[in-house]
């Protein structure tokens, strides 16, 4: 096990060097990992919302909705991450970059697992908008989608990959 506290060490070194001390060093808590989860989640949220909206009012097919609503959940989940970055004064490319390496993992399970419920719930894509049993499904999709998620990001905080990396960039 002594590749833990090289990390340990690393983490400790790069922080004195950002001089960051409010965020402590990169120990994944739930704490954090679920912040990390709840804010990937909210950008996924609005996405897929929209997604469903558009994919719903404009009568697609439900295999084309979903992906509608992927791929709005993406834009909007990097889009989420990227405005903190850039509120750090990062330029637009290098924002982008951190958003894709903090979220891709983390937008891609919880895409993976909410969409999976949303096609296991019975009759939740055909339900309709008007429905109870559509947002119900979503809901509980998106409460799985947490769950999953949250020991992900906890893990890759704790490798210093994930928000850690975002992280650094937060004043």
């Amino acid at each position: 096990m002594q590749h833990h506290h090289e990390h340990h060490h690393h983490a400790a070194a790069e922080h004195a060097e950002h001089g960051h001390a409010e965020h402590g060093t990169h120990s994944a808590t739930w704490g954090s990992a679920a912040s990390a989860t709840l804010h990937c989640l909210t950008g996924c949220a609005i996405g897929e919302v929209l997604g469903m909206v558009i994919g719903t009012w404009l009568g697609l097919h439900p295999v084309a909705t979903i992906a509608l609503a992927v791929g709005l959940a993406f834009i909007f989940g990097y889009a989420l991450s990227m405005r903190g970055v850039l509120r750090a004064g990062v330029g637009f490319k290098q924002a982008l970059k951190v958003a894709l390496a903090a979220d891709t993992i983390s937008i891609t399970v919880m895409e993976i697992v909410d969409n999976g419920v949303m096609v296991v719930v019975p009759g939740a894509m055909s339900a309709g908008l008007a429905s109870v049993l559509f947002w119900a499904a979503l809901a509980f999709a998106f409460l799985v989608a947490f769950i999953v998620t949250v020991p992900v990001n906890k893990w890759l905080i704790g490798r210093g990959r994930g928000h850690a990396i975002a992280h650094a960039y937060h004043h």
